[in-house]
């Protein structure tokens, strides 16, 4: 079976196409869906296996990055999302979708309470919006089905409000349950621990991306679709000449590892 996926459009989302590309090339049939044509039930959630809210500015980001879509998506398809994700389905918010995934209350999921806003996505402390490439490590002991072997990983990042922030007792939560799938990392993998540019953000514990208890509801500030191949790593140039003259490095693994773990997860599931 061939996994479908909706790719969130409209509205000031700007990486649509990259995203319905990515999981089109992980072996996914893929289709790009204006949020009009879901709450006008022209498409419907229930014939595709996995949602993907994407990277952008949704409604320019006014009363706050991802609110109004959240707030949309609530008002509008609240059932049909939550029937969604309780028939096992999988869900990923990339940046903007992040934001709209935790507006949403989505994530974290906290015993399994969808509905919840507990955590926030805020103004990085830099006070600038920041375009450029980090380095991520995952949990091995989450729960995420995206993050699955993943290990330490380079994405770039492009955001202006990608501070996570929580209350202590729910950040105490989110890391006994292991939802603290993907964290900002220094160059060795070793925790960023707050450190700038490492943590672009200023993010509690290093967080860049956290999932439900269930791990099939994932969202991350990186964006896994915008490296699919190694060409695309900024320093690609340097890691094949190293690797040519020594062989003392391994050209960095595309992120596209995390939307083929979801393709694959969904094969098998559904």
């Amino acid at each position: 079976m061939t996994p479908r996926v909706l790719v969130l459009a409209g509205y000031g989302l700007n990486c649509d196409y990259e995203t319905e590309f990515a999981f089109e090339k992980s072996g996914a049939q893929a289709k790009r869906v204006h949020i009009n044509s879901l709450i006008s039930k022209e498409v419907s959630l229930t014939d595709f296996h996995i949602l993907a809210f994407v990277g952008g500015f949704s409604w320019a980001d006014d009363h706050g990055a991802g609110v109004i879509q959240a707030v949309r998506l609530k008002y509008n398809l609240g059932r049909e999302i939550l029937d969604f994700v309780e028939g096992g389905r999988l869900v990923i918010g990339i940046c903007n979708g992040f934001q709209a995934l935790v507006n949403l209350g989505l994530l974290p999921g906290l015993e399994n309470d969808y509905t919840k806003r507990t955590v926030a996505l805020t103004y990085n402390d830099s006070g600038n919006f920041r375009n450029a490439w980090v380095r991520v490590a995952a949990n091995p002991k989450s729960p995420c089905v995206f993050t699955k072997g993943l290990g330490v990983v380079d994405m770039p990042i492009r955001h202006g409000e990608g501070k996570f922030f929580a209350e202590q007792d729910i950040l105490d939560k989110l890391g006994e349950n292991n939802q603290i799938a993907l964290t900002y990392a220094n160059l060795d993998g070793s925790p960023a621990q707050g450190k700038f540019p490492q943590n672009p953000n200023g993010s509690l514990l290093d967080i860049a991306g956290i999932c439900d208890p269930t791990g099939r509801v994932f969202g991350l500030m990186p964006h896994p679709e915008a490296f699919i191949h190694p060409t695309n790593h900024p320093r690609w140039t340097f890691y094949r000449e190293v690797q040519k003259r020594k062989g003392l490095e391994n050209p960095p693994q595309p992120a596209i590892a995390v939307i083929k773990n979801a393709v694959d997860f969904a094969k098998q599931a559904f």
